[in-house]
């Protein structure tokens, strides 16, 4: 993998239950780790739901392999790019070679 080519910063959240002054419990997403990553494959499509059309963005984040990010996983994990987030169904270990990680995301709807 080129070092060259990880030219984006991009954020790992976690979500975590968090306990309020009163004794609440709630989920919010935290930081967790942060780290460069190569963004590929930006392919668009969109849908016709209700009358109403959605686009729906879909990016392909690679980034070094780390301990950090040998846990991640598709429910509990996003990231956040350019100040959007991003959901991620799938998690590509890339034959498991401990080399790269590939996180195929889809833009978290508002």
């Amino acid at each position: 993998m080129e070092v060259a080519l990880l030219n984006v910063k991009i954020t790992f959240q976690r979500n975590e239950v968090i306990t309020d002054s009163i004794g609440n419990h709630k989920n919010q997403w935290t930081d967790y780790y942060s780290c460069h990553a190569t963004v590929s494959g930006e392919s668009g499509s969109e849908k016709n739901v209700a009358a109403n059309t959605l686009y729906e963005s879909d990016l392909a984040f690679t980034v070094r392999y780390c301990k950090a990010l040998a846990c991640a996983d598709s429910t509990h994990f996003r990231i956040v790019f350019d100040g959007e987030p991003y959901d991620i169904p799938f998690i590509d270990h890339m034959n498991y070679k401990h080399k790269c990680l590939k996180f195929r995301c889809r833009k978290v709807r508002r």
